[in-house]
């Protein structure tokens, strides 16, 4: 298993931010770079405990859909978006949001594990990782922009 930790500081008050993070039109936003459209499920708009989104874009020159499922949530501090389906064993992120000296800290913690033994785990090693982490700074960065706007989207 794989974790990615990773921490956003934004300018702007943690309720902006956690509503940011779960809307689906921000994350289209983020995602562009990957050709990145909700298909099925909540398509715009922010998601909420039990709901099911279905991503599909393209990574590594091919499409791909993956489906989460929200599993946990706790206004304004938390929430968990779990893969109900997709090309992952698992995958698991959650999203912890603190508001500190008037900004909030958001914390990403991924987990996931790769199909394929040995071979996923390799191709995890030298390409997923490091995809990933790219794909969760740019929506970060765009979290970070459109919050400090003000904006709930």
């Amino acid at each position: 298993m794989t974790t990615i930790h990773l921490t956003t500081k934004i300018k702007a008050p943690k309720q902006i931010v956690f509503d940011n993070s779960r809307d689906i039109d921000v994350h289209l936003r983020s995602a562009s770079k990957s050709n990145e459209k909700a298909i099925a499920g909540v398509t715009t708009g922010l998601i909420s405990y039990n709901e099911t989104v279905t991503w599909r874009g393209k990574h590594f020159g091919f499409y791909l859909t993956h489906k989460s499922r929200i599993t946990a949530i706790n206004f304004y501090d938390y929430f968990v978006d779990e893969m109900v389906e997709g090309k992952f064993k698992s995958f698991k992120h959650e999203h912890f949001f603190e508001e500190e000296n008037r900004q909030t800290i958001m914390t990403d913690k991924l987990q996931y594990e790769t199909p394929f033994g040995i071979l996923g785990q390799l191709f995890d090693d030298l390409f997923l990782k490091k995809h990933l982490i790219q794909f969760l700074l740019e929506r970060n960065k765009i979290l970070k922009e459109v919050s400090e706007q003000g904006q709930l989207k």
